[in-house]
């Protein structure tokens, strides 16, 4: 774990089962964010992310959306069921990994990783759903984002770091 030295030091689960090496992101902007399905807050963050992400991919920007269960039970269903419900009601595009923990003994490494900042003000812990971490093109964290931060109001950072500002 330390010596990971950039988010690209990371291999994930997709949804699917699947390892995914996070180096294949390299060189792109990341906002990666903890979610779910059954959140009061779920319509209008996956809402938002689908414009951030149709509006920047080709311009190098990729969201990683890690499912989350460990606040109030909101993401209770199987990776399947999350990726039918994000993909048939928001038609999101962008990948959907593994259901993952975000805080506690077994948070995800790159959970923990990304919880190193000095950031927040519960300690590092993930405060609820949605949560949002913009990383640059080296694979570094350079902001957080509270859950109840619009992914609109993310924008202006996210094209600084794309060099479109």
């Amino acid at each position: 774990m330390a010596s990971s030295q950039s988010v690209f030091d990371f291999t994930v689960k997709d949804a699917k089962g699947n390892q995914v090496d996070l180096g294949i992101y390299r060189g792109k902007v990341l906002l990666i964010v903890n979610v779910a399905s059954k959140c009061g807050m779920t319509n209008s963050n996956y809402t938002e992310l689908n414009q951030l992400y149709v509006k920047y991919k080709d311009q190098g920007l990729e969201i990683l959306a890690f499912p989350c269960n460990q606040f109030g039970e909101e993401e209770p269903g199987s990776n399947d069921e999350i990726m039918d419900f994000v993909c048939t009601r928001f038609k999101s595009d962008f990948p959907i990994f593994d259901k993952i923990e975000v805080n506690g003994n077994n948070a995800a490494p790159l959970y923990k990783f990304l919880k190193l900042g000095k950031w927040g003000i519960f300690g590092d812990d993930i405060q609820w759903n949605f949560a949002k971490f913009l990383i640059d093109r080296t694979g570094h964290p350079v902001d957080r984002y509270y859950p109840t931060t619009s992914p609109l109001t993310v924008e202006r950072d996210i094209k600084k770091l794309l060099g479109l500002s």
